[in-house]
């Protein structure tokens, strides 16, 4: 279900840094303890621009693309942490042709600037939470010491 109270993305090369819209809690945000507990964690040490969760049908892709605002190399960037919630063992995420093995429960940072792509071809949906935030010295660090990409 789209939320019809935010604004559409404008006409842009790449909208996915989330600058388009201000970021709020929902009623059913609100009504998910656990979930917001995850985000408000990351609110905690830097600013959260955008969260959603991303459902993947079965016997579907997102084709190969890459997201030219979203890695930590990009000067004023925003950069997109991935939980995956709920996947099938047909499930592949492909990171410069590369399978990224992407377990639920896990946290990942992926540097997205570059070409990826996601295969589910099994019979159930692949649920990711995905948490775009600017990046400061306290994410650069996590990313570093907690390895999460």
């Amino acid at each position: 279900m789209v939320d019809t109270s935010l604004p559409f993305p404008p006409s842009a090369k790449d909208f996915a840094d989330g600058s388009w819209t201000d970021w709020l809690h929902s009623e059913e945000l609100n009504t998910s303890p656990y979930l917001k507990s995850v985000i408000d964690s990351f609110r905690e040490i830097t600013t959260v621009t955008l969260v959603r969760l991303l459902r993947l049908a079965p016997h579907s892709e997102v084709k190969e693309h890459n997201d030219p605002t979203l890695g930590l190399e990009v000067e004023k960037s925003v950069i997109r942490l991935t939980i995956p919630i709920a996947k099938n063992n047909d499930t592949t995420f492909y990171l410069n042709s590369i399978h990224v093995d992407m377990q639920p429960g896990e946290c990942w940072y992926l540097k997205l600037t570059d070409k990826h792509r996601v295969l589910n071809a099994g019979n159930t949906e692949r649920v990711n939470l995905t948490i775009d935030m600017i990046p400061n010295e306290n994410i650069r660090a996590l990313i570093q010491d907690s390895n999460l990409g």
